[in-house]
């Protein structure tokens, strides 16, 4: 804690002060600490060399300081970072009041640029598709799992939480509420479609056995089953396919995506499939839309 009284100028004994009222308000982790104090020791090295102290900073010198890292080529992720740094740090000294005006106040944050996610192959599909023993009880379900994923790109909570009353086989569709209670309906797809089917007529009475459930996908003890226990059983079956890639509960949902746009779907039509409310929440795959208009342009355009 810092005292109100005047004390003699101690850069660190601040940046500490700052950082143990994290830890105790917050609770961030030691790295993002680390990262924080690292930041502050940076930016207070930079005042020292033209004289001034980190509580006289102002905006100007601020701005300069900023403009100087990132002109040296800093990460998108690492602005954002040394920004959230340097604005935690004098807000703590404002409310502590070792400063009367917070030199942040004006200075607005850099947009990052949305990462579209590691996604697999439609060969990487393949293979984990075809990992699942359709002779195994848990096998058979984890399957028709699989494919209603791949085939529909619902997130992996509406997957577990799917009910009867959702599935329209005769039409070929489900019916998903999504994010803010907003419904679509999602077509299924032949191969989902048939494995689905199989699944209900031979699969799932034995594992709800006599108990009475409308989940289309009970757990081994005829329950619901929760995500991270799916998120486990992706797992599994990627690495008995020697599927190496870094995994994410949304894979199969980003593979989906992916592939939709692979093979000339509209990105408005994949926004409608996932549910996304807002067209700039899909456009992290424009770039694969580009690259296959790119790619069909060199094929067959005659200067192409």
């Amino acid at each position: 804690m810092l005292s109100a009284n005047p004390q003699p100028y101690q850069p660190d004994a601040i940046i500490e002060a700052f950082i143990d009222d994290l830890w105790s308000e917050r609770g961030l982790s030691d790295n993002t600490l680390s990262a924080y104090r690292t930041d502050l020791q940076h930016f207070d090295q930079y005042l020292q060399q033209r004289s001034v102290q980190l509580i006289d900073a102002g905006r100007d010198i601020v701005q300069d300081y900023l403009g100087q890292r990132f002109d040296a080529g800093l990460k998108a992720s690492s602005q954002a970072r040394l920004l959230s740094s340097l604005r935690r740090f004098y807000g703590f000294l404002l409310i502590h009041k070792q400063i009367e005006k917070d030199p942040m106040a004006l200075i607005s944050s850099p947009k990052l640029a949305r990462k579209l996610p590691d996604t697999l192959t439609e060969a990487d599909i393949e293979a984990l598709l075809a990992e699942p023993d359709s002779e195994d009880t848990i096998e058979a379900r984890d399957k028709a799992m699989l494919e209603l994923l791949y085939a529909t790109g619902l997130r992996v909570s509406e997957l577990v939480g799917l009910t009867m009353e959702q599935l329209g086989l005769r039409q070929g569709l489900v019916r998903i509420t999504g994010k803010g209670g907003k419904e679509r309906l999602v077509p299924l797809g032949e191969i989902a479609l048939e494995e689905l089917e199989r699944y209900l007529s031979h699969t799932r009475p034995i594992l709800l056995g006599e108990v009475v459930s409308d989940v289309v996908f009970p757990s081994s003890r005829s329950r619901m089953m929760t995500r991270q226990t799916f998120w486990h059983r992706i797992k599994l079956y990627a690495l008995r396919a020697g599927i190496n890639k870094a995994l994410s509960p949304h894979t199969l949902r980003h593979a989906f995506a992916t592939h939709l746009l692979n093979h000339g779907a509209d990105l408005r039509v994949v926004q409608l499939l996932l549910g996304h409310s807002s067209l700039s929440t899909t456009q992290i795959y424009t770039h694969v839309a580009q690259a296959r208009l790119q790619q069909l342009h060199a094929q067959f355009h005659p200067r192409g």
